[in-house]
Protein backbone atom coordinates (compact mmCIF):
# COMPACT_ATOMS: atom_id res chain seq x y z
CA UNK A 1 0.00 0.00 0.00
CA UNK A 2 1.50 3.02 -1.30
CA UNK A 3 1.36 6.13 1.52
CA UNK A 4 0.86 9.47 0.34
CA UNK A 5 2.80 11.98 2.36
CA UNK A 6 0.85 15.08 3.34
CA UNK A 7 0.90 18.08 1.46
CA UNK A 8 2.84 21.09 2.91
CA UNK A 9 3.42 24.41 1.59
CA UNK A 10 7.14 25.78 0.95
CA UNK A 11 7.89 28.28 4.20
CA UNK A 12 10.76 29.76 2.47
CA UNK A 13 9.10 30.32 -0.96
CA UNK A 14 6.26 32.14 1.05
CA UNK A 15 9.05 34.03 2.80
CA UNK A 16 11.06 35.11 0.16
CA UNK A 17 7.52 35.78 -1.69
CA UNK A 18 6.54 38.27 0.55
CA UNK A 19 9.87 39.76 1.02
CA UNK A 20 10.10 40.33 -2.27
CA UNK A 21 6.30 41.95 -2.41
CA UNK A 22 7.63 44.05 0.03
CA UNK A 23 10.44 45.62 -1.96
CA UNK A 24 7.23 47.50 -4.03
CA UNK A 25 6.60 50.88 -1.94
CA UNK A 26 9.79 50.04 0.30
CA UNK A 27 10.20 52.99 3.01
CA UNK A 28 13.72 53.75 4.20
CA UNK A 29 12.67 52.70 7.65
CA UNK A 30 11.68 48.85 6.51
CA UNK A 31 7.90 49.76 6.22
CA UNK A 32 6.06 49.43 3.23
CA UNK A 33 3.84 51.88 1.48
CA UNK A 34 1.82 51.09 -1.53
CA UNK A 35 -1.57 52.91 -1.26
CA UNK A 36 -4.21 51.91 -3.75
CA UNK A 37 -4.54 53.06 -7.57
CA UNK A 38 -0.80 53.89 -6.78
CA UNK A 39 2.07 53.50 -8.90
CA UNK A 40 3.34 51.28 -6.67
CA UNK A 41 0.10 49.21 -6.33
CA UNK A 42 -0.13 48.74 -10.08
CA UNK A 43 3.43 47.47 -10.12
CA UNK A 44 2.77 45.17 -7.16
CA UNK A 45 -0.65 43.92 -9.07
CA UNK A 46 1.70 43.16 -11.77
CA UNK A 47 4.36 40.96 -10.05
CA UNK A 48 1.68 38.93 -7.83
CA UNK A 49 -0.48 38.57 -11.64
CA UNK A 50 2.97 36.80 -13.05
CA UNK A 51 2.90 34.59 -9.80
CA UNK A 52 -0.64 33.58 -10.38
CA UNK A 53 0.25 33.02 -14.04
CA UNK A 54 2.97 30.68 -13.11
CA UNK A 55 1.28 28.68 -10.53
CA UNK A 56 -1.03 27.18 -13.32
CA UNK A 57 -3.74 29.91 -12.74
CA UNK A 58 -6.17 31.75 -15.21
CA UNK A 59 -6.26 35.36 -14.21
CA UNK A 60 -8.59 37.46 -15.19
CA UNK A 61 -9.11 41.40 -13.79
CA UNK A 62 -13.24 42.38 -13.06
CA UNK A 63 -14.76 45.14 -13.79
CA UNK A 64 -14.03 46.38 -9.89
CA UNK A 65 -10.23 45.91 -10.83
CA UNK A 66 -10.14 42.65 -8.45
CA UNK A 67 -7.32 40.36 -9.52
CA UNK A 68 -9.05 36.55 -9.79
CA UNK A 69 -6.47 34.09 -10.21
CA UNK A 70 -8.65 30.90 -11.44
CA UNK A 71 -6.70 26.96 -10.81
CA UNK A 72 -9.04 24.32 -12.43
CA UNK A 73 -10.84 21.54 -10.66
CA UNK A 74 -11.62 18.29 -12.05
CA UNK A 75 -15.14 19.77 -12.30
CA UNK A 76 -16.72 23.15 -13.57
CA UNK A 77 -18.78 25.17 -11.30
CA UNK A 78 -18.60 26.99 -7.74
CA UNK A 79 -15.17 27.28 -6.42
CA UNK A 80 -13.40 27.71 -3.23
CA UNK A 81 -11.63 30.65 -2.82
CA UNK A 82 -9.36 32.79 -0.65
CA UNK A 83 -7.38 35.98 -1.12
CA UNK A 84 -7.36 39.28 0.37
CA UNK A 85 -5.32 42.53 -0.59
CA UNK A 86 -1.91 43.79 -1.24
CA UNK A 87 -2.84 47.69 -1.05
CA UNK A 88 -1.35 49.37 2.47
CA UNK A 89 -1.96 52.34 4.36
CA UNK A 90 0.67 55.09 3.72
CA UNK A 91 3.01 53.54 6.19
CA UNK A 92 2.50 50.05 7.32
CA UNK A 93 4.28 45.96 7.22
CA UNK A 94 4.49 43.56 4.60
CA UNK A 95 1.83 41.08 6.30
CA UNK A 96 -1.44 42.65 6.38
CA UNK A 97 -3.41 41.62 3.97
CA UNK A 98 0.12 40.25 1.77
CA UNK A 99 -0.02 37.35 3.47
CA UNK A 100 -3.39 36.33 2.72
CA UNK A 101 -2.96 36.74 -1.15
CA UNK A 102 0.50 34.95 -0.97
CA UNK A 103 -0.63 31.73 1.12
CA UNK A 104 -3.56 31.42 -1.66
CA UNK A 105 -0.76 31.39 -4.24
CA UNK A 106 1.66 29.30 -2.22
CA UNK A 107 -0.96 26.79 -1.50
CA UNK A 108 -1.82 26.38 -5.58
CA UNK A 109 1.99 26.32 -6.60
CA UNK A 110 2.05 23.16 -3.94
CA UNK A 111 -1.11 21.59 -5.67
CA UNK A 112 0.36 22.64 -8.94
CA UNK A 113 3.93 20.74 -8.65
CA UNK A 114 2.26 17.54 -6.99
CA UNK A 115 -0.22 17.75 -9.92
CA UNK A 116 -3.19 17.75 -7.73
CA UNK A 117 -6.55 18.94 -8.32
CA UNK A 118 -9.69 19.68 -6.62
CA UNK A 119 -12.95 18.56 -7.64
CA UNK A 120 -13.67 22.19 -7.22
CA UNK A 121 -11.47 25.33 -9.11
CA UNK A 122 -9.73 27.50 -6.33
CA UNK A 123 -9.67 31.39 -6.81
CA UNK A 124 -7.52 33.50 -5.35
CA UNK A 125 -8.21 36.77 -5.04
CA UNK A 126 -6.55 40.32 -4.88
CA UNK A 127 -9.23 43.00 -3.65
CA UNK A 128 -9.03 46.22 -4.38
CA UNK A 129 -8.19 48.92 -2.32
CA UNK A 130 -9.24 47.17 1.14
CA UNK A 131 -8.01 49.57 3.11
CA UNK A 132 -10.02 52.73 2.69
CA UNK A 133 -13.28 52.15 0.50
CA UNK A 134 -13.53 48.17 0.30
CA UNK A 135 -14.69 48.82 -3.23
CA UNK A 136 -13.23 45.22 -4.45
CA UNK A 137 -15.12 43.01 -1.69
CA UNK A 138 -18.41 45.24 -2.05
CA UNK A 139 -18.80 45.29 -5.55
CA UNK A 140 -18.05 41.13 -5.90
CA UNK A 141 -20.91 41.43 -2.80
CA UNK A 142 -23.11 43.70 -4.41
CA UNK A 143 -22.39 46.02 -2.36
CA UNK A 144 -21.58 49.40 -3.72
CA UNK A 145 -23.02 52.45 -3.66
CA UNK A 146 -24.88 54.08 -6.88
CA UNK A 147 -23.33 57.49 -6.03
CA UNK A 148 -19.28 57.65 -7.77
CA UNK A 149 -18.30 60.64 -5.33
CA UNK A 150 -18.35 58.67 -2.17
CA UNK A 151 -15.43 56.16 -3.80
CA UNK A 152 -13.71 59.78 -4.91
CA UNK A 153 -9.87 59.72 -3.41
CA UNK A 154 -9.15 61.93 -0.67
CA UNK A 155 -7.13 64.41 -3.09
CA UNK A 156 -10.56 64.56 -4.88
CA UNK A 157 -9.47 62.27 -7.92
CA UNK A 158 -12.81 60.50 -9.12
CA UNK A 159 -13.25 56.42 -9.15
CA UNK A 160 -13.46 56.44 -12.68
CA UNK A 161 -9.99 56.95 -13.35
CA UNK A 162 -8.91 54.93 -10.48
CA UNK A 163 -10.27 52.25 -11.77
CA UNK A 164 -9.44 52.31 -15.70
CA UNK A 165 -5.61 52.45 -14.51
CA UNK A 166 -6.35 48.72 -12.65
CA UNK A 167 -7.91 47.36 -15.63
CA UNK A 168 -11.74 47.76 -13.76
CA UNK A 169 -14.38 49.54 -15.35
CA UNK A 170 -16.61 51.74 -13.02
CA UNK A 171 -19.33 51.94 -15.59
CA UNK A 172 -19.77 48.03 -15.43
CA UNK A 173 -19.04 47.31 -11.54
CA UNK A 174 -22.26 45.89 -11.27
CA UNK A 175 -20.52 42.70 -13.06
CA UNK A 176 -18.55 42.04 -10.23
CA UNK A 177 -21.01 40.99 -8.64
CA UNK A 178 -20.28 37.27 -7.68
CA UNK A 179 -23.39 34.84 -5.67
CA UNK A 180 -23.22 31.07 -3.91
CA UNK A 181 -23.44 29.31 -7.29
CA UNK A 182 -19.53 30.91 -8.16
CA UNK A 183 -18.08 30.95 -5.01
CA UNK A 184 -19.15 27.55 -2.62
CA UNK A 185 -16.61 29.14 0.27
CA UNK A 186 -14.37 31.68 0.90
CA UNK A 187 -11.45 31.25 3.79
CA UNK A 188 -9.02 33.95 4.48
CA UNK A 189 -6.15 34.35 6.32
CA UNK A 190 -4.68 37.28 8.12
CA UNK A 191 -2.73 38.24 10.63
CA UNK A 192 -4.42 39.16 13.60
CA UNK A 193 -3.01 42.74 13.93
CA UNK A 194 -3.77 42.09 17.61
CA UNK A 195 -2.20 41.25 20.79
CA UNK A 196 -4.51 38.28 21.82
CA UNK A 197 -3.10 34.91 20.16
CA UNK A 198 0.39 36.09 21.66
CA UNK A 199 -0.99 37.02 24.86
CA UNK A 200 -2.18 33.29 24.77
CA UNK A 201 0.30 31.81 23.19
CA UNK A 202 -1.48 30.07 20.61
CA UNK A 203 0.11 30.13 16.97
CA UNK A 204 -3.52 29.66 15.35
CA UNK A 205 -6.49 32.08 15.70
CA UNK A 206 -10.13 30.05 14.97
CA UNK A 207 -12.31 33.37 13.84
CA UNK A 208 -16.02 33.47 15.34
CA UNK A 209 -16.98 35.84 12.97
CA UNK A 210 -15.92 39.92 11.82
CA UNK A 211 -17.96 42.32 14.02
CA UNK A 212 -20.21 44.65 13.08
CA UNK A 213 -18.86 48.46 13.36
CA UNK A 214 -21.25 51.71 14.60
CA UNK A 215 -19.27 55.22 13.92
CA UNK A 216 -21.54 58.34 15.49
CA UNK A 217 -20.46 61.82 15.16
CA UNK A 218 -21.49 64.13 18.02
CA UNK A 219 -21.41 67.62 18.60
CA UNK A 220 -21.94 68.94 22.24
CA UNK A 221 -23.51 72.42 22.40
CA UNK A 222 -23.36 74.62 25.50
CA UNK A 223 -22.60 78.35 25.44
CA UNK A 224 -19.64 80.21 25.21
CA UNK A 225 -18.56 82.43 28.05
CA UNK A 226 -16.22 83.98 30.21
CA UNK A 227 -13.70 81.67 32.02
CA UNK A 228 -12.96 84.00 34.70
CA UNK A 229 -16.61 85.58 35.16
CA UNK A 230 -18.81 83.13 34.63
CA UNK A 231 -20.17 81.50 38.25
CA UNK A 232 -20.10 77.48 38.38
CA UNK A 233 -23.73 77.14 38.62
CA UNK A 234 -24.57 79.49 35.44
CA UNK A 235 -22.09 77.68 33.34
CA UNK A 236 -23.18 75.27 29.98
CA UNK A 237 -19.94 73.89 29.73
CA UNK A 238 -19.61 71.62 26.56
CA UNK A 239 -16.65 70.10 27.35
CA UNK A 240 -17.79 69.09 30.98
CA UNK A 241 -20.64 67.82 29.33
CA UNK A 242 -18.64 65.78 26.19
CA UNK A 243 -15.89 64.68 29.22
CA UNK A 244 -19.05 62.60 30.65
CA UNK A 245 -20.06 61.17 27.71
CA UNK A 246 -16.74 59.79 26.91
CA UNK A 247 -16.80 58.18 30.29
CA UNK A 248 -20.36 56.79 29.45
CA UNK A 249 -19.30 55.40 26.52
CA UNK A 250 -15.89 53.24 28.42
CA UNK A 251 -18.46 52.48 31.18
CA UNK A 252 -21.16 51.42 28.80
CA UNK A 253 -18.42 48.99 26.92
CA UNK A 254 -16.91 48.30 30.20
CA UNK A 255 -19.95 47.38 32.39
CA UNK A 256 -22.46 45.25 30.11
CA UNK A 257 -21.47 41.61 29.98
CA UNK A 258 -19.76 40.68 26.87
CA UNK A 259 -16.83 41.44 24.24
CA UNK A 260 -17.96 44.56 22.84
CA UNK A 261 -15.28 47.21 22.38
CA UNK A 262 -16.02 51.50 22.74
CA UNK A 263 -14.09 54.28 21.27
CA UNK A 264 -13.37 57.80 21.16
CA UNK A 265 -10.48 58.63 19.38
CA UNK A 266 -11.76 62.55 18.39
CA UNK A 267 -11.93 65.46 20.24
CA UNK A 268 -12.90 69.03 18.95
CA UNK A 269 -13.37 71.60 21.32
CA UNK A 270 -14.65 75.30 20.46
CA UNK A 271 -12.93 77.85 20.40
CA UNK A 272 -10.03 76.09 22.45
CA UNK A 273 -9.00 79.33 24.52
CA UNK A 274 -7.76 78.74 27.98
CA UNK A 275 -9.69 81.36 29.51
CA UNK A 276 -12.91 80.78 27.75
CA UNK A 277 -15.83 77.88 29.02
CA UNK A 278 -16.38 75.59 26.13
CA UNK A 279 -19.27 76.68 23.35
CA UNK A 280 -19.60 73.30 21.14
CA UNK A 281 -17.18 69.84 21.51
CA UNK A 282 -17.28 67.74 18.66
CA UNK A 283 -16.44 63.93 19.19
CA UNK A 284 -16.70 60.50 17.20
CA UNK A 285 -17.26 57.08 18.58
CA UNK A 286 -16.79 54.02 17.50
CA UNK A 287 -18.52 50.96 19.19
CA UNK A 288 -18.24 47.06 17.52
CA UNK A 289 -19.30 43.76 18.64
CA UNK A 290 -20.47 40.49 16.86
CA UNK A 291 -24.06 40.45 17.66
CA UNK A 292 -26.09 43.01 15.67
CA UNK A 293 -29.25 42.77 18.77
CA UNK A 294 -26.08 43.43 21.44
CA UNK A 295 -24.96 47.08 19.46
CA UNK A 296 -28.39 47.92 18.97
CA UNK A 297 -29.10 47.62 22.87
CA UNK A 298 -25.62 49.41 23.54
CA UNK A 299 -26.14 52.30 21.59
CA UNK A 300 -30.08 52.59 23.65
CA UNK A 301 -27.98 52.86 26.97
CA UNK A 302 -25.24 55.25 25.23
CA UNK A 303 -28.24 57.34 23.75
CA UNK A 304 -29.95 57.46 27.25
CA UNK A 305 -26.67 58.55 29.16
CA UNK A 306 -25.67 61.01 26.75
CA UNK A 307 -29.96 62.99 27.48
CA UNK A 308 -29.21 62.99 31.12
CA UNK A 309 -25.77 64.10 30.75
CA UNK A 310 -27.09 66.83 28.37
CA UNK A 311 -30.07 67.84 30.79
CA UNK A 312 -27.95 67.64 33.90
CA UNK A 313 -24.81 70.24 32.06
CA UNK A 314 -27.40 72.26 30.29
CA UNK A 315 -26.14 72.02 26.65
CA UNK A 316 -27.82 70.03 24.00
CA UNK A 317 -26.47 67.42 21.50
CA UNK A 318 -27.14 65.81 18.27
CA UNK A 319 -25.80 62.18 17.16
CA UNK A 320 -25.26 61.55 13.59
CA UNK A 321 -24.67 58.06 12.39
CA UNK A 322 -21.68 57.89 10.04
CA UNK A 323 -20.86 54.41 9.48
CA UNK A 324 -22.86 51.11 9.83
CA UNK A 325 -21.43 47.86 8.85
CA UNK A 326 -23.21 44.40 9.72
CA UNK A 327 -21.40 41.75 11.82
CA UNK A 328 -20.70 38.84 9.33
CA UNK A 329 -20.34 35.35 11.72
CA UNK A 330 -18.10 32.77 10.40
CA UNK A 331 -19.79 29.48 8.66
CA UNK A 332 -20.22 26.56 10.94
CA UNK A 333 -18.77 24.14 8.22
CA UNK A 334 -15.56 26.01 7.53
CA UNK A 335 -14.81 26.57 11.73
CA UNK A 336 -15.28 22.77 11.81
CA UNK A 337 -13.16 22.43 9.29
CA UNK A 338 -10.55 24.57 10.62
CA UNK A 339 -10.43 23.08 14.03
CA UNK A 340 -10.37 19.48 12.68
CA UNK A 341 -7.12 20.80 10.47
CA UNK A 342 -5.39 22.48 13.82
CA UNK A 343 -5.77 19.25 15.72
CA UNK A 344 -4.66 16.85 13.11
CA UNK A 345 -1.53 19.46 12.63
CA UNK A 346 -1.05 19.77 16.54
CA UNK A 347 -1.46 23.23 16.25
CA UNK A 348 -2.71 24.81 19.36
CA UNK A 349 -5.47 27.62 18.74
CA UNK A 350 -7.67 29.99 20.20
CA UNK A 351 -11.31 31.40 19.24
CA UNK A 352 -11.68 34.92 18.50
CA UNK A 353 -13.77 37.54 17.25
CA UNK A 354 -11.63 40.15 14.63
CA UNK A 355 -12.48 43.38 15.86
CA UNK A 356 -10.91 44.53 12.35
CA UNK A 357 -12.76 44.73 9.07
CA UNK A 358 -11.56 42.42 6.20
CA UNK A 359 -12.93 41.38 2.65
CA UNK A 360 -14.49 38.35 4.41
CA UNK A 361 -16.69 40.74 6.04
CA UNK A 362 -18.06 41.58 2.66
CA UNK A 363 -18.00 38.44 1.07
CA UNK A 364 -20.39 37.14 3.28
CA UNK A 365 -22.60 38.71 2.43
CA UNK A 366 -23.08 36.36 -0.65
CA UNK A 367 -21.77 33.02 0.58
CA UNK A 368 -20.03 31.10 3.34
CA UNK A 369 -16.87 32.82 5.30
CA UNK A 370 -14.20 31.37 7.25
CA UNK A 371 -10.79 33.51 8.85
CA UNK A 372 -7.51 32.03 9.88
CA UNK A 373 -5.64 34.00 12.57
CA UNK A 374 -1.58 34.03 12.83
CA UNK A 375 -0.20 35.98 15.44
CA UNK A 376 0.85 39.64 15.29
CA UNK A 377 4.33 40.35 17.33
CA UNK A 378 3.27 42.61 20.38
CA UNK A 379 -0.21 43.36 18.43
CA UNK A 380 1.34 45.88 16.09
CA UNK A 381 -0.85 46.49 12.60
CA UNK A 382 -0.28 49.49 10.09
CA UNK A 383 2.77 50.07 11.19
CA UNK A 384 6.52 49.40 9.79
CA UNK A 385 7.07 47.63 13.05
CA UNK A 386 4.02 44.94 12.07
CA UNK A 387 5.75 41.48 12.53
CA UNK A 388 5.34 37.55 12.12
CA UNK A 389 7.55 34.98 12.38
CA UNK A 390 8.06 32.99 8.97
CA UNK A 391 7.13 29.85 10.79
CA UNK A 392 4.20 31.51 11.90
CA UNK A 393 3.21 32.29 8.69
CA UNK A 394 3.69 28.94 7.32
CA UNK A 395 1.86 27.46 10.03
CA UNK A 396 -1.15 29.64 8.80
CA UNK A 397 -0.39 28.54 4.90
CA UNK A 398 -0.65 24.85 5.99
CA UNK A 399 -3.68 25.05 7.83
CA UNK A 400 -4.87 26.84 4.53
CA UNK A 401 -3.89 24.27 2.19
CA UNK A 402 -5.77 21.23 4.23
CA UNK A 403 -8.97 23.20 4.82
CA UNK A 404 -9.30 23.53 1.50
CA UNK A 405 -7.99 19.67 1.31
CA UNK A 406 -11.03 18.96 3.37
CA UNK A 407 -13.62 21.77 2.15
CA UNK A 408 -13.44 20.03 -1.41
CA UNK A 409 -15.20 17.24 0.67
CA UNK A 410 -17.27 19.57 2.72
CA UNK A 411 -19.00 21.78 -0.26
CA UNK A 412 -21.53 20.53 -2.85
CA UNK A 413 -19.84 20.98 -6.88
Amino acid sequence: MTVVPMLVVNGDRLDRSLYQLAEIGKLPNKGVSRVAFSTEDLLARQLVRSWMVEAGMNVRIDAAGNIVGRYAGWRAGAALATGSHIDTVPVAGRYDGCLGVLAGIEMVRVLNENNVRLNHPIEVIVFTDEERSVIGSKAMAGEVKEEPEYYARLDGTPIHPCLEKIGGNWAKIATAKRDRSDIAAFVELHVEQGGVLEHLGKPIGLVEGIVGQYRFAVSIIGRMNHAGTTPMDMRKDALVAAAQMVLAVNKIAVETPGEQVATVGYLNVSPNATNTVPGKVDLRIDLRDLSQAHLEELIWRMKEEFRAIAAATGTEFTLRETLHILPTLSAPPIKDVIQQVCKRLNLDYACLPSRAGHDAQEIGRITDTGMIFVPSQHGISHSEDEYTSPDECTQGANVLLQTFLELDKVYPF
